[in-house]
């Protein structure tokens, strides 16, 4: 099929500082252009899957704060194939020219499968 793990998503209160930390953890530098608000870690550098780190402004009731960020060549494919295995659909989004599904696994850990652009 057509997913791979794109990285693990923290959502966090300072992604640059969380970033720094698992940084410094992993011995992996943080990718240019971090800042509070988003950063990643491994991007840059080959570490597979690199860690993405998003400011969000409160955690979400029930919301795993660390989730998987699958991309997909074909994101409805995708979608309908996770929901024929036992998936919710939780959400559709998009932002800065990413598309992508949240859902739920089987018991209630969320995830995302995304395309880009």
């Amino acid at each position: 099929m057509g997913l791979t793990i794109a990285c693990t998503t923290y959502d966090c209160d300072n992604a640059a500082e969380l970033a720094s930390f698992y940084a410094q953890l992993l011995d992996h530098p943080v990718d240019p252009e971090a800042s509070e608000f988003f950063a990643t870690v491994g991007r840059e550098s080959g570490m597979t899957p690199p860690l993405m780190f998003v400011k969000v402004p409160e955690r979400t009731p029930g919301k795993n704060s660390i989730h998987l960020d699958l991309l997909a060549t074909d994101l409805p494919a995708e979608i309908e194939r996770a929901l024929a295995l036992g998936a919710r659909h939780i959400g559709d989004f998009g932002e800065v020219g990413i598309k992508w599904t949240t859902l739920a696994d089987p018991e209630g850990n969320l995830f995302d499968i995304a395309t880009l652009p």
